[in-house]
């Protein structure tokens, strides 16, 4: 179904993490499509490798086929990731899981990875639930009727629905749809995230604390406003900014008060 959620979200139950500190004795590392600094993106050799890294989390991205499965993959096309993909776009809603498994998202990377598929969000929640957590992004939610309604189900069928803050948090880019989400799974913890300062106000922070946990930015939004962080925290709720790709970048977050950091290399953090 399509969100009827308008952009104010006035009707939303406004959510809180007032009952957890805000502030985490231990630094949250979230490896970015597993760890992909070592590994092709989003494939179970990137969360394998996040696995052995000790990440906290690993993130990923969840899209959705023709037939109805989500998948995990960046990109609305396949042609960046796959080796074997054709000249022109192929886009995953446009194809079923069985064709979309027929392209190789390992052998662009590096020959040692050849053979790597396009994994089931099921596949990797029934893999690695139980040794690390979760961070879900819904990538372009408004392409794929019933996205938010699927991923519900999923996280419901594996008991990952109901228990407050414990194993997974969603996030999206699409506001609405983490406000349609507070609804389906009002025992999660959503993220909203964005890279515009101008979603970071003190106006549209307030708007956002009314449905989302979580403000995840870029990381330089943190580092060129000193007040951000604080002003997150104010409103209940918690920042793991993205992406980390140089050392030399963790330790302003860390001074910053984040809540954890997003990167590829999670050895940078660790």
């Amino acid at each position: 179904m399509t969100n009827q959620f308008s952009s104010s979200y006035e009707s939303v139950t406004t959510r809180s993490l007032d009952s957890q500190s805000v502030q985490s004795s231990t630094l949250p590392v979230i490896a970015h499509r597993g760890a992909s600094g070592f590994a092709p993106e989003n494939t179970i050799a990137a969360f394998d490798l996040a696995i052995e890294m000790n990440a906290d989390f690993i993130e990923l991205d969840v899209q959705m086929t023709s037939d109805g499965h989500l998948v995990v993959i960046h990109d609305t096309s396949i042609n960046r990731t796959a080796a074997d993909a054709p000249d022109e776009t192929v886009f995953v809603k446009d194809l079923t899981y069985a064709a979309l498994q027929l392209y190789d998202v390992g052998a662009g990377y590096d020959s040692a990875y050849e053979g790597q598929r396009v994994p089931l969000l099921e596949d990797v929640i029934k893999r690695y639930k139980g040794k690390t957590k979760f961070l879900i992004e819904l990538k372009s939610p408004e392409l794929y009727d019933g996205i938010e309604e699927a991923a519900a189900e999923l996280l419901e069928q594996y008991e990952m629905a109901n228990v407050l803050y414990d194993e997974v948090i969603l996030q999206s880019f699409n506001f609405g749809s983490v406000a349609y989400l507070s609804q389906l799974l009002p025992h999660v913890p959503l993220g909203v995230l964005t890279s515009r300062s101008a979603d970071l106000t003190n106006r549209k922070l307030d708007k956002i604390a009314a449905y989302a946990d979580y403000v995840n930015t870029h990381f330089t939004n943190v580092t060129l406003d000193d007040t951000l962080v604080g002003r997150i925290h104010s409103r209940g709720m918690r920042i793991m900014p993205w992406t980390v790709r140089a050392p030399g970048e963790v330790q302003p977050l860390i001074r910053a008060g984040v809540d954890g950091i997003i990167t590829d290399y999670p050895n940078y953090v660790k």
